[in-house]
């Protein structure tokens, strides 16, 4: 055809594309599988008398269980406090210039990383068999306050003080990893404007490595929640040991222990939320944090709502 010629134009057209969905009955075979399971699990705690739910639901808000609730709670949010605080100052210090103070840094992790928690507990518990007087004054010099140590060192005491060091030990770690995760150029630049060690390390380094350590410190909390029942070996009456003295006399063993569970669930489940949300905050510089859970749900139901009818 020359080029001076005209184009015929098209008799008519061209079809629509329907885009047909790759079929994938693997995943269908194995949500049936996972949902038969998961039913006929339910079904089986449901209709076991043995769980004996009613006994459950009796014990479920009993005064001893609340209370137990309570010191468990307080456990929890005293020994992070502690840790979290002494992490942050154990990772500075071991980030430190003199080697002195890395070195005790270092010993303290060391220490209290390699001996387990309940030991340290049972030590702390023990402590007026080491020192029968506690005196707090000069050192190498007199002291000005002494105080017996079984009087001043509580069950409670003791729990507060094994869970809170240890835990320090872990939070110096994770803390280090966020410091050392920031560029370093950031201080630099931070120390050229005049800013000191210390305030460039609390406006500068912490706020940018919080989003690295925001999510090991929610798994160190919703964990420490769990360990504090080894509070009960030294007759702290936390949520475990307070369930383990009902089902001491009634003998509802089950009942009881199901009835703690749920409530270390419920706490677990506060804390979760409360982290994700945190971590958005923190990540919310990142270039996309994703949606929430909310919004999942409400674009779940929108998709099926605007989905077209066959």
């Amino acid at each position: 055809m020359s080029s001076g010629e005209a184009i015929p134009e098209q008799a008519g057209r061209p079809e629509d594309i329907t885009a047909v969905p790759v079929r994938r009955p693997g995943r269908w075979v194995l949500a049936a599988i996972v949902l038969v399971v998961a039913v006929a699990i339910v079904r089986s705690v449901v209709t076991n008398p043995n769980f004996q739910w009613g006994v459950v639901g009796e014990y479920l808000f009993d005064g001893r269980i609340l209370h137990g609730l309570r010191v468990t709670i307080e456990l929890t949010v005293i020994a992070m406090g502690i840790g979290i605080l002494l992490g942050v100052l154990l990772a500075i210090m071991r980030l430190s210039p003199n080697w002195l103070v890395s070195s005790a840094s270092s010993f303290y992790i060391w220490f209290f990383r390699g001996t387990p928690v309940l030991v340290q507990l049972l030590f702390w518990y023990n402590i007026a068999a080491l020192y029968p007087k506690i005196g707090l004054g000069i050192p190498f010099g007199p002291a000005f306050i002494h105080a017996d140590a079984n009087t001043l060192i509580t069950p409670f005491a003791a729990a507060i003080l094994g869970l809170g060091l240890n835990e320090g030990a872990y939070m110096a770690e994770i803390v280090r990893a966020g410091i050392i995760s920031v560029d370093p150029g950031q201080a630099d630049a931070a120390q050229s404007l005049g800013m000191t060690r210390l305030q460039t390390m609390r406006r500068i380094v912490l706020p940018q490595a919080m989003r690295v350590i925001i999510p090991p410190t929610g798994n160190e909390t919703i964990s420490m929640l769990k360990t504090s029942s080894l509070a009960s070996v030294i007759v702290v009456t936390e949520l475990l040991y307070a369930s383990q003295l009902i089902y001491s006399v009634n003998f509802k063993t089950i009942p009881l222990l199901i009835a703690a569970s749920f409530w270390y669930i419920v706490c677990t489940s506060v804390l979760y939320v409360g982290q994700y949300y945190l971590e958005r905050y923190y990540g919310r510089g990142a270039r996309d944090r994703g949606a929430t859970p909310l919004q999942r749900i409400r674009a779940g139901l929108l998709s099926v709502r605007h989905q077209p009818s066959q």
